[in-house]
């Protein structure tokens, strides 16, 4: 697998976090604070009104995403929930030649692809305060039925043990509130660049 070297250039910040952790919110604020700009995602999901503010997809049907990744466009793809997503990899690296900052949201199938290929991105993991808090957002969001439901907060619950015991994410963040999380998040960015800019 082809690593690709973007120190001393733009910062990739790849976050993830189970269903209804609020990461999309907190990302949505990072964009605007850091400032960062989403990565573009190719996906074969049906578009949502929400779509417009935040992260920027680019809607295929499954023909299109198979040609996508036969052609070696993506950086990472995985399927979630019965459908295909893909984070476009020419626009990635485009935007870190430039020196911008680049915020990936994605699970953590694909970060740990994300991390073999950008070992110098940064990698963040959004928890819950706790478990019975999780089980009352997904439920909040009003977005699932209850056994959806109960299937989203299964999935996350392994999720969480699988960037636990991977080395894909640098930091673990709480998002107890958003103003916290990113807060934190921050913090963790500028400690991260700090000890690059030492390595390079």
């Amino acid at each position: 697998m082809t690593q690709f070297n973007s120190m001393s250039k733009g910062l990739l910040i790849f976050i993830s976090g189970p269903s209804g952790v609020g990461k999309s919110t907190v990302c949505r604020r990072l964009a605007v604070e850091l400032p960062a700009e989403f990565a573009v995602s190719a996906t074969t999901r049906q578009g949502k009104p929400q779509d417009q503010w935040g992260k920027k997809y680019i809607f295929v049907d499954e023909p299109q995403f198979r040609s996508l990744v036969e052609a070696g466009e993506f950086l990472e793809y995985a399927v979630v929930f019965g459908n295909l997503y893909g984070t476009l990899k020419q626009p990635v690296r485009d935007a870190l030649n430039e020196g911008r900052t680049v915020l990936l949201e994605i699970d953590v199938q694909g970060a740990m692809q994300v991390h073999e290929i950008f070992p110098d991105a940064m990698g963040v993991f959004i928890l819950p305060p706790g478990e019975q808090d999780l089980l009352d957002r997904l439920r909040a969001r009003g977005r699932d039925d209850e056994n959806t439901i109960l299937q989203r907060f299964t999935e996350a619950q392994q999720e969480i043990r699988t960037a636990r015991a991977g080395r894909a994410y640098d930091f673990f963040v709480v998002n107890a509130t958003v103003d916290q999380a990113v807060a934190e998040i921050k913090a963790a960015m500028a400690e991260f660049l700090g000890r690059r800019e030492k390595q390079s």
